[in-house]
């Protein structure tokens, strides 16, 4: 049972990989823009804002805080072992073997299974713009075979799966339906990345500052159509105008669509190799490009909201050029540069996502976990060859079979469990000998903040929200059980951590990461956890089949 919580002690000197250290500071924030601001601005952002109304904003300044705290973690982190590898490579020095794999197995699901949803969003935005300056592909060849019949069977609104299911042609007994433009913007992006990490950072620069201008000018546009009124919204069933219409379960109920735009940051973390003093670089970029992404989704957020009804977002997956339609603000040309740099911003999300695996099953074979092939280093271009052929055929095969929706779950709470790992890795992490220039994470003693913060919390949300707390234990209301049950058990959690902040003066950041990113945890349903679980027993036993046997942390102490 120890072997399977052993340790690894990681120095960068025993991993001579061949990778190129091309990567800087604003090399490393602008990676972290790409992966940020992308399909969580330019799609999800429109589910979030129905589900949760203008009180949305509170998601994401939550998600926000829980991501810096996790940033700092992951920085921390990264300070110590600059390897690639990302969470997996963290909870491989802190908790051991087994839990490593885990987290592996879960920056799979993150970094693939997420990448389906943005390539769905890329052809989305794609379709969307070809048709508005003229040019039509058929519905049956710009959507999943699952997403038009979900539509059909249920009596759909939506009038262009409705089409694609009716109008595919008819292969044996199979309607042919393929999403082609997420295919191909699959493969054309791994063959990017196939050729080197300096030609993938060129041109993620240059669509990551045509993004920025674009988001700027959204604001800019948008804040003269903005109508206070929208921001107290009336529920359609209780008549009551309200910050947060559908109440704070409401809100909550957004999260998978709110984290999904943060889940990119901890990729850059797995370029450890290919930056230039990593120690000093990977922290400093992680940062700026989060603080940076946390205001513009929050400014965005309330421009969004305070132009259109939050009730009209039901269904729309591009929120920001719906905003500037007739029948809202009606300013046709904004509609269509909105548009047209959606497809940019979406294409550089897929562009680091696309990167961060090939390098994640790269960490995990060097360490025997994974086969010997996924190490394999191209000798022309320097990249882990094989890995990115294989992550461009698990993203591109997930996309004939699977939808968004599913995907869009899916990929949030595995991402949320790694964090968790991640804050809770760095509790157990000892003390280090502080070295200028690179980055160390600031010691406040929680043993009495901690407690009287959360304490605090409690009481302020119990007054906030009376009518929620009222009902939190009545177990015969099927009214939010199932978030009610949750938040029982992350306050039994925290009461927990609070006797241990006391008792072991521990470090205050990560465990505000922890509590944090548990809370956002809440939010998921049992399908989710379902689902969630269903991933890891197919992880384990891969582990024990293989992993476990070829480890050379392992094999090396027999």
């Amino acid at each position: 049972m120890n072997q399977l919580f052993k340790r690894k002690n990681y120095n960068v000197k025993d991993h001579p990989s061949g990778l190129l250290r091309v990567l800087g500071t604003w090399d490393i924030v602008f990676f972290g823009i790409a992966a940020i601001i992308g399909a969580g601005s330019f799609s999800s952002l429109g589910e979030a804002v129905f589900r949760g109304g203008p009180g949305v904003i509170i998601l994401y300044v939550i998600c926000g805080i829980a991501s810096g705290f996790t940033a700092l973690c992951y920085a921390e982190f990264a300070s110590r072992i600059p390897t690639a590898g990302s969470a997996y490579t963290y909870a491989y020095a802190s908790f051991g073997e087994l839990i490593a794999w885990i987290i592996g197995w879960a920056l799979i699901m993150e970094y693939s299974f997420g990448n389906i949803y943005v390539a769905f969003s890329w052809s989305d935005y794609f379709t969307s713009f070809i048709g508005r300056v003229g040019v039509h592909i058929p519905d049956f060849l710009t959507c999943s075979y699952p997403e038009a019949k979900k539509a059909f069977l249920g009596n759909s609104s939506n009038v262009e799966l409705i089409s694609a299911w009716k109008t595919a042609p008819i292969i044996g007994n199979w309607k042919f339906i393929v999403d082609i433009p997420a295919l191909v913007i699959n493969g054309l992006i791994t063959w990017l990345v196939y050729r080197g990490v300096r030609e993938s950072k060129n041109f993620n620069n240059i669509l990551v500052i045509m993004k920025l201008a674009v988001i700027v000018l959204i604001i800019l546009v948008g804040v003269a159509y903005v109508n206070f009124d929208n921001w107290e919204p009336i529920n359609p069933v209780t008549k009551v105008s309200s910050f947060m219409p559908n109440g704070f379960a409401g809100v909550m109920s957004a999260v998978s669509g709110v984290f999904f735009a943060y889940i990119g940051f901890d990729a850059i973390s797995v370029l450890s190799e290919e930056t230039k003093d990593p120690q000093k670089t990977l922290p400093r970029g992680m940062l700026i490009s989060l603080v940076l992404c946390t205001v513009i989704y929050i400014i965005l957020t309330l421009v969004l909201t305070g132009m259109v009804n939050y009730q009209k977002f039901d269904g729309i997956g591009d929120p920001l050029s719906f905003i500037f339609e007739k029948a809202n603000a009606n300013v046709a040309w904004m509609e269509l540069v909105v548009s047209f740099v959606a497809i940019v911003a979406i294409t550089t999300v897929l562009l680091v996502f696309q990167m961060g695996q090939p390098r994640i099953w790269y960490a995990m074979s060097r360490d025997g976990l994974m086969p010997k092939k996924f190490q394999e280093i191209h000798p022309k271009y320097s990249t882990p060859s094989f890995a990115t052929i294989i992550t461009g055929l698990v993203v591109g095969i997930p996309i004939l079979f699977t939808d968004k929706t599913f995907i869009l779950d899916f990929t949030s709470i595995g991402t949320l469990f790694a964090f968790v790992l991640v804050c809770g890795g760095v509790l157990l992490l000892p003390a280090k000998e502080k070295l200028p220039g690179r980055f160390h994470m600031p010691y406040f003693n929680s043993k009495i903040i901690f407690p009287v913060l959360f304490i605090g919390s409690l009481v302020f949300f119990y007054f906030w929200q009376a009518d929620f707390f009222k009902n939190l234990f009545d177990f015969n209301n099927p009214v939010d059980l199932e978030f009610r049950t949750s938040v029982i058990i992350y306050i039994i959690i925290n009461l927990v951590l609070c006797v241990m902040a006391f008792a072991k003066n521990l470090s205050l950041i990560p465990l505000l990461g922890l509590s944090s990113c548990l809370y956002l945890l809440t939010g998921m349903s049992h399908e989710n956890w379902k689902y969630f679980g269903i991933w890891f027993a197919i992880g384990l036993v891969i582990y024990f089949a293989y992993g476990y046997r070829k480890s050379k942390l392992r094999t090396e102490n027999e």
